[in-house]
């Protein structure tokens, strides 16, 4: 598609209107500070995570229906259930345990989580952190926790890093798509990064070599496919999500990190007929490939390269405790548990709540596309949810 050239996207109200045009004033300075053209991952960064101007760090709506896009968590209650199941199979084997939630969006996984483990008299014994950096997001998940489970509320702190040490269950539920991506072009035998300049006042992507860190990633990632990507070949790297878990590794001295996210292994990322890569936008519920519009106001996401992670972690001193699709994951962690008391609720009920389970495992929906990559350190058996199946030998 090309810039410019979109599908019939809702009209921003004049609030969001006016608060992206402050966040592209801001960038035509920032492009205009480094010499006429900024990375494309700077201007990812920017957009997303700028302090009172980037899409996570302002106040709009992004979850659920009234938002941009919709999460696990904000499509039913039963994903955090099913997790937290798992996370007691973690906490039992571990002394003064905690769970770890990093960006923990709206908080509704964490009062799903907490909810069903205080119904199991399961909580965790030091407690629940929710490292968020979003000041806004923190602000809505302290209301919501306050208003639905105000008794927990002395058992959750936030914090703003990682800490020292964790000891317990790491969840981190679309955090890795959301990290910011280089983007880059396989020209004939160099590679070209891409990045956001500025003509005639808009937006526009540019060409220039590659730092040496993006053709080092680009080669390491040719030369485990066993041969160079074809002449014109375009793609992400996202050499912030190897950071964060090279980050994460030495913090968790013992227990499981459940990652979940839309994402595949290296072999799918890169095959041939994936050129033009797997970053999204998300505006209002509809999604497009145009990540020079509405800067501020609209979600970028990029699809994980799984195997990235999973290397990233094991070079870390991690395990791979398992690899399977969101579907597997959920009937494996006990959801027919979860579901014991579905003949007895009433036919609306009934009906309302299969509907989310389809949405949450029908392979047309997110029961593909979406994984867990779990992660492990100490003697911690393997969590029941990789038992079903494991894909580790894909990655």
């Amino acid at each position: 598609m090309q810039h410019g050239q979109h599908l019939a996207l809702p009209k921003p109200d004049a609030q969001s209107a006016a608060h992206s045009v402050r966040v592209a004033e801001s960038l035509r300075e920032k492009i205009a500070g480094s010499g006429g053209q900024i990375s494309f991952a700077e201007y990812m960064h920017h957009v997303l995570y700028a302090p009172g101007l980037g899409y996570y760090s302002a106040g709009t709506t992004k979850f659920g229906e009234a938002g941009d896009f919709v999460t696990a968590p904000e499509i039913s209650p039963v994903f955090g259930q099913v997790l937290a199941r798992q996370c007691v199979e973690v906490l039992d084997q571990v002394e003064s345990a905690s769970i770890l939630e990093v960006g923990a969006g709206s908080g509704r996984l964490a009062v799903d989580i907490l909810s069903t483990l205080a119904k199991l008299d399961a909580l965790p014994r030091s407690g629940y952190q929710i490292l968020e950096v979003s000041a806004d997001l923190r602000e809505r998940q302290e209301a919501l926790l306050h208003r639905e489970l105000p008794q927990l509320m002395d058992r959750v702190a936030w914090l703003q890093r990682l800490p020292d040490v964790h000891d317990g269950v790491v969840v981190a539920n679309e955090v890795l798509d959301a990290l910011p991506v280089e983007r880059f072009i396989r020209r004939g035998n160099g590679i070209s990064q891409l990045c956001v300049a500025l003509d005639n006042d808009v937006f526009v992507l540019r060409e220039r070599d590659a730092p040496e860190n993006l053709v080092a990633a680009v080669s390491a990632i040719e030369a485990e496919l066993g041969k160079q990507l074809p002449d014109g070949f375009s793609s992400e790297v996202c050499l912030a999500a190897t950071q964060w878990i090279r980050d994460l590794a030495p913090v968790l001295r013992i227990g499981v990190a459940f990652l979940f996210d839309y994402g595949v292994s290296r072999r799918e990322y890169y095959a041939a007929e994936r050129s033009g890569g797997w970053l999204r936008c998300h505006f209002r519920h509809h999604v497009h490939e145009d990540p020079l519009i509405l800067p501020g106001i609209q979600d970028l996401t990029a699809w994980v390269d799984f195997s990235a992670v999973a290397q990233a972690a094991v070079a870390g001193g991690l395990e791979i405790a398992g690899y399977v699709n969101q579907a597997q994951f959920l009937i494996g962690a006990g959801l027919d548990q979860q579901l014991a008391d579905f003949a007895e609720l009433p036919i609306d009920a009934q009906l309302k709540l299969s509907g989310q389970i389809k949405l949450l495992t029908l392979p047309t929906e997110m029961g593909e596309n979406f994984k867990c990559l779990g992660l492990s350190k100490g003697t911690v058996t393997q969590p029941s949810a990789f038992s079903l199946a494991d894909r580790t030998t894909s990655l």
